[in-house]
């Protein structure tokens, strides 16, 4: 071969690599305008939930504060019907006879009325407050065990007035967790209140139930392969249980099934098990009874 004829056949070549690299720089530009169109689309997604949830923070406070604003004045005007009552009794001996046995007992009556609904809107703003208030835990060390042993005795008067037997089967090795003590109680209170209330109702309805009427608190260590362990607690009712319907929407704001009820108390012990880093789960079945699932990470 020449010197000419080898020297062709380089710069072919090289007119060869050129022509890849140039092919290569084409194809590559519309991945890159892709690729930037998405990091685009990326950082405008990122940016409004940042928006939105800072509206959401600034609408947290301004609800809160508005709450407060109407808790104060509400309290006051509940503490001045509770005076105006006790002077209308004082005065019910003077005047009953010139206002009349029935018109006295109607004034009596639209008191108590006025008292009721003060005491009921009070009930409807702290639940709010608890509800749309930032949630700080104060963690520590906790033995849930003697939690929930001291939660049952504390409630226990208060299932017998309902006519509902409660137990407790702990049977977790170990359950020391780190949580917030306080924040944990109210969260099965909610839950164990919700349960005594549906199975006194369906007593006096005289509806469908799983019997017995027992309201059952258990505990166990749950360890799914490939998963952390986690704290399993049971809250168990023999009520007259909830439709797939009903369940699906008894975690959100306002929903509720019962009679004065606010809605609140399913959403906020929700929002505080998931503020541990839990989750919580209903499991019914109508005419058979209620589960509500906590289930809290350990660390070992």
């Amino acid at each position: 071969m020449t010197a000419g004829a080898g020297g062709g056949i380089l710069a072919a070549m090289m007119d060869g690599f050129w022509l890849g690299v140039g092919c290569g720089v084409l194809l590559m530009i519309p991945l890159g305008i892709v690729a930037a169109r998405r990091v685009a689309r990326r950082v405008r997604r990122l940016e409004q939930q940042a928006r939105s949830a800072e509206r959401l923070a600034e609408l947290g406070t301004l609800t809160g504060g508005l709450a407060h604003e109407i808790k104060n004045p509400l309290s006051t005007v509940g503490l001045n019907l509770q005076l105006i009552q006790e002077d209308l009794r004082d005065l019910s001996r003077q005047s009953r006879g010139e206002l009349g046995e029935e018109q006295f007992n109607r004034v009596q009556r639209r008191f108590e009325s006025l008292s009721k609904e003060t005491r009921r809107l009070r009930d409807i703003l702290d639940d709010f407050l608890r509800y749309a208030g930032r949630v700080q835990l104060e963690r520590q060390p906790i033995d849930v065990h003697v939690l929930i042993s001291e939660l049952a005795d504390f409630f226990h008067p208060q299932a017998e007035v309902a006519g509902v037997k409660l137990r407790t089967q702990l049977d977790a090795p170990d359950a020391m967790l780190n949580l917030d003590r306080d924040m944990l109680k109210q969260a099965l209170l909610n839950l164990m209140i919700n349960a005594c209330q549906a199975m006194s109702d369906a007593r006096r309805r005289d509806e469908a139930s799983g019997g017995n009427d027992e309201l059952i608190i258990r505990t166990r260590r749950d360890k799914v392969p490939g998963h952390s362990p986690e704290l399993r607690i049971d809250v168990i009712d023999t009520g007259p249980g909830m439709a797939r319907s009903v369940t699906e929407k008894i975690f959100q704001p306002y929903f509720t099934a019962k009679k004065g009820g606010t809605g609140l108390g399913l959403p906020t012990s929700r929002r505080i098990i998931e503020e541990h880093g839990g989750v919580l789960i209903c499991h019914s079945e109508p005419g058979r009874g209620t589960n509500f699932t906590i289930l809290l990470p350990v660390t070992d």
